[in-house]
């Protein structure tokens, strides 16, 4: 009878809990995604392999895109000290039923355009929600890069 008593004296103390009000950090805020200008910045990357995830300063490069209310983005990386940077236009598109994405068109070839398609001068991101977009390219063996809006 005891420890009938102790398992429901536990189980009350476990479901008792309320949620904490913590505040999530401004990094993870909820944004309007029609308010401009909007600054994504990676967050995570991955590859083929399993545990291959990396986050933060760990990762391979940093890299952030922004976007402009006349249409126009210039994404930016960092890489092994060298920082790099192109520009286009993007319109979103929705495509019923996988949701909205970003078609982002570079001005010209270089090496920043994350595509299955190398000779494309299209990256396309989707948008997960208002403050989160994955890059496509991991559909075709390139790596999985995910970003947070911070802006």
């Amino acid at each position: 009878m005891k420890n009938l008593m102790l398992i429901a004296f536990l189980i009350g103390v476990l479901f008792s809990c309320t949620k904490s009000d913590k505040l999530e950090p401004e990094q993870y805020r909820e944004f309007d995604i029609k308010q401009y200008p909007q600054t994504w910045q990676l967050v995570k990357m991955y590859g083929q392999m399993p545990n291959s995830e990396t986050e933060g300063d760990k990762m391979e490069w940093q890299e952030s895109y922004i976007l402009n209310s006349d249409g126009t983005f210039t994404k930016s990386r960092e890489y092994d000290g060298k920082q790099t940077s192109a520009s286009g236009t993007f319109v979103f598109k929705e495509q019923k039923p996988d949701g909205t994405f970003v078609e982002l068109t570079f001005e010209k070839a270089n090496s920043l355009i994350g595509s299955c398609y190398s000779s494309s001068l299209k990256e396309i991101l989707w948008l997960k929600s208002d403050n989160y977009i994955v890059g496509t390219w991991s559909y075709c063996d390139g790596p999985g890069l995910e970003y947070r809006r911070v802006k």
